[in-house]
């Protein structure tokens, strides 16, 4: 299908989303959520595509935040409804790994939508902040738990109640991504990855993102039982046999997704 907000394309293993609306930023509109569901929900079902990776058009940013031209309209229902919120639990949920290919300014809600992928790789010249205080509001997309989450209660209440930006270096040292490479090198590098990604059994990155994102949310008893179950699933799968055999004989697997 074609898009208004977005690009989408598919290159070997990798569907590739770009943000595509470089004159504002590429900052997200109520139109580029809408697409965002529909282009990861292609993603997901198109069963050559094993990785989505999320970047934004031109060499200034991911995405500069929401759009403030719609902000300045947005009511208490329309605030209450999740937005960027639902972008990214789209992406935690989609079985698929999700990489943000993190390119300049990644503010607000871009920095949101970053936070629900599953890997961020970013470019040197990326920026990162969430400066929705100036405003007089706060952050709506999930920055606000996602973010002590991933990069703990100190860092994520400075970022958020400063909502002064971090270079990509101090993003690299507090675990807010954990590759940091030459800009012009952003996109091959998440390639790379996806390919490398793809080289796995397909269950295998599926069951790995699933035990995490679920263990997360409870304890570590509850998470640790849940592992074994999924190991003694994939036990039973015709990729494991086949793995071990193409260890053993010293040659590729021929993986069938079973």
């Amino acid at each position: 299908m074609s898009y208004e907000n977005l690009l989408y394309a598919v290159s070997g293993p990798l569907a590739l989303i770009t943000l595509n609306r470089p004159a504002k930023l590429n900052a997200i509109s109520l139109g580029t959520v809408d697409e965002l569901h529909l282009a990861i929900a292609a993603a997901a079902d198109d069963p050559t595509v094993r990785v989505i990776a999320i970047t934004g058009a031109g060499d200034k940013a991911f995405a500069a935040g929401s759009d403030l031209a719609e902000v300045v309209h947005r009511d208490l229902n329309k605030a209450l409804e999740p937005i960027v919120q639902g972008i990214a639990e789209r992406l935690e949920r989609c079985p698929k790994p999700s990489i943000a290919a993190i390119n300049g300014i990644c503010f607000g809600g871009g920095l949101e939508v970053a936070l629900g992928c599953d890997l961020r790789v970013a470019g040197r010249r990326a920026r990162f902040a969430t400066p929705e205080g100036k405003l007089g509001i706060i952050p709506g997309g999930g920055a606000t738990q996602r973010l002590p989450r991933l990069v703990g209660r100190a860092w994520a209440l400075d970022m958020l109640l400063m909502g002064e930006p971090i270079d990509a270096e101090r993003a690299l040292q507090i675990g807010l991504v954990t590759r940091l490479v030459d800009d012009a090198d952003l996109l091959p590098t998440v390639q790379r990855m996806a390919e490398h990604l793809a080289s796995f059994a397909p269950l295998v990155p599926r069951y790995m993102k699933a035990m995490v994102h679920a263990g997360m949310e409870g304890s570590l008893a509850a998470g640790l039982a849940m592992e074994k179950f999924a190991q003694a699933g994939l036990c039973e799968t015709a990729d494991k046999k086949e793995g071990l055999a193409a260890f053993m004989e010293k040659r590729p697997p021929n993986w069938t997704g079973r």
